[in-house]
C-alpha cells in the first residue's frame, strides 16, 4: 500500500489515458514549458562561447543516462527515476547559481527565500496551466515528493505547507539517488568543459584529481600513441564509471546492512539509503574541491557571476517599482502571493537570453 501511495494524484484522472502512472508524468514534464526553457539557462558557463558547453537541458539529459542505469541495477522504478532525472532541475532560473544566489538575496530584504527545489514544485503545481479540470501537471505524489526532497531534507516547523510529503521520513530510494547522479554528471561534464573553455589543463586535472589521474594513466596504457583528447575523453568516462559502480555496490550494501524491504523500511531508515562508500566520497569531495577553487570561483567566472547577479537584481527591482511592466498573469497573482514572490517567479522562469532582453528595455525606461 506505501508503494502504491506513490501514485496517488491531487485530482483524479479516467483511466483511459494511454501512458500509466509515472510514465504519464514523464510525458507531461518533457512536454512542460519550463522543462523547454531549460535549453536556454546556464550550467557553468553563461556566455555561449562554445556550442558545446552543456545547458541546463542537456546536463539533465545526462543526469537521466546515469540514473536510468543506477535504477536499473538496483531493481527500482527506472520510470519513477528517469521523471525525477527530468524534472530536478525544472526550477531553476537564468544564470545557474548565479542567478539563484540573486533572486534569493532579494527575497531576503521581504522575509522570504528563493530555493529551486521548491519552486519546481510551485511550477509542476500551479504555473503550468494547460488543463481543464486543474491548474499544474497533476503529477503523482511520488514525484512531487521526489521534486522537494531528493537532494536535502526540509523541516516541518520551517515548512509547514510541505508536511504532505513525509517531512519526518526518508524520501524512497529513486529520489534519493538522483542528486547523486546529478553530481557525477557534474563533476564529469564541468571538467570536460572547462578544458574546452580553456581555463582548466588537462595536466593540471590529472595531478590534482586523484580518480582523473588513475583513469587517465589506465587509457594510456590501453591506448597508446593517440592524442591527448581522445585519452581525456576516455578517462572522462572511465571516471564516470567508477563513480556510478560505486554508488550502485554502496546503496546495494546499504540496503542488506539495514534489511530493507519495503518503502516503509526505506522511509524510517536513521540515514539516507543512497550513498557512495567513504573511499569514493573522499575522491568526490577531493574533485568538487577542485572545481570549486579552480573554475567556478576563477577570476572570468566570478566576473560572470557578477554580471548576472547585477541583471537579477536590477530586474528584480525594477518590477518591484513597476509591476505593470510584467505580464497581466502575474500582477493577477501577486494579489495572491505578494508582489516580491512574484516578480522572483516571473524572472525565475526567464532564459539567459529572454532576461539580457527584457534587462536591456529595463535600462532604456530607467534613463
Amino acid at each position: 500500500m506505501a508503494e502504491q501511495a506513490l501514485l496517488q494524484r491531487e485530482w483524479s484522472e479516467t483511466a483511459e489515458l494511454r501512458a500509466p502512472g509515472f510514465e504519464r508524468d514523464r510525458e507531461r514534464v518533457v512536454q512542460a514549458r519550463a522543462f523547454r526553457r531549460l535549453a536556454g539557462k546556464t550550467q557553468v558557463f553563461t556566455s555561449r562561447e562554445s556550442d558545446h558547453f552543456r545547458s541546463r537541458l542537456t546536463h539533465t539529459i545526462e543526469v537521466v543516462q546515469i540514473a536510468r542505469e543506477v535504477a536499473r541495477c538496483l531493481g527500482l522504478n527506472e520510470e519513477l527515476v528517469e521523471t525525477l532525472a527530468l524534472v530536478h532541475d525544472i526550477g531553476h532560473p537564468p544564470f545557474g547559481h548565479a542567478g539563484e544566489r540573486a533572486l534569493d538575496q532579494c527575497l531576503r530584504k521581504h522575509g522570504l527565500r528563493f530555493d529551486h527545489n521548491l519552486h519546481a514544485l510551485r511550477i509542476v503545481e500551479h504555473f503550468e496551466d494547460w488543463y481543464a479540470a486543474h491548474r499544474g501537471l497533476n503529477l503523482t505524489l511520488g514525484v512531487r515528493e521526489g521534486i522537494v526532497k531528493h537532494s536535502r531534507d526540509y523541516s516541518a516547523i520551517d515548512y509547514p505547507a510541505l508536511q504532505p510529503y513525509f517531512l519526518n521520513q526518508r524520501p524512497p530510494l529513486e529520489a534519493q539517488l538522483i542528486d547523486l547522479a546529478d553530481e557525477i554528471a557534474y563533476l564529469t561534464a564541468d571538467l570536460d568543459d572547462g578544458v574546452e573553455s580553456g581555463l582548466l589543463e588537462i595536466e593540471h586535472i590529472c595531478a590534482n584529481i586523484g580518480i582523473m589521474g588513475r583513469a587517465y594513466e589506465k587509457v594510456q596504457e590501453i591506448h597508446p600513441g593517440v592524442s591527448q583528447k581522445f585519452h581525456f575523453h576516455e578517462a572522462l568516462q572511465l571516471m564516470q564509471s567508477e563513480l556510478t559502480c560505486d554508488l550502485i555496490e554502496n546503496t546495494a550494501a546499504n540496503v542488506m546492512q539495514h534489511r530493507l524491504r519495503s518503502l516503509d523500511d526505506v522511509r524510517n531508515c536513521p540515514e539516507r539509503v543512497a550513498t557512495f562508500s567513504p573511499a569514493m566520497e573522499a575522491q568526490r569531495q577531493e574533485e568538487k574541491a577542485y572545481l570549486y577553487g579552480k573554475l567556478y570561483t576563477c577570476d572570468f567566472l566570478e566576473a560572470e557571476h557578477s554580471k548576472a547577479e547585477h541583471v537579477v537584481t536590477t530586474l528584480f527591482q525594477f518590477y518591484m517599482q513597476d509591476p505593470s511592466r510584467m505580464p497581466a498573469g502575474y500582477i493577477e497573482e501577486s494579489a495572491v502571493d505578494g508582489l516580491p514572490r512574484t516578480v522572483a517567479d516571473y524572472i525565475a522562469g526567464m532564459t539567459d537570453n529572454y532576461i539580457l532582453q527584457q534587462f536591456w528595455i529595463a535600462s532604456k525606461l530607467r534613463r
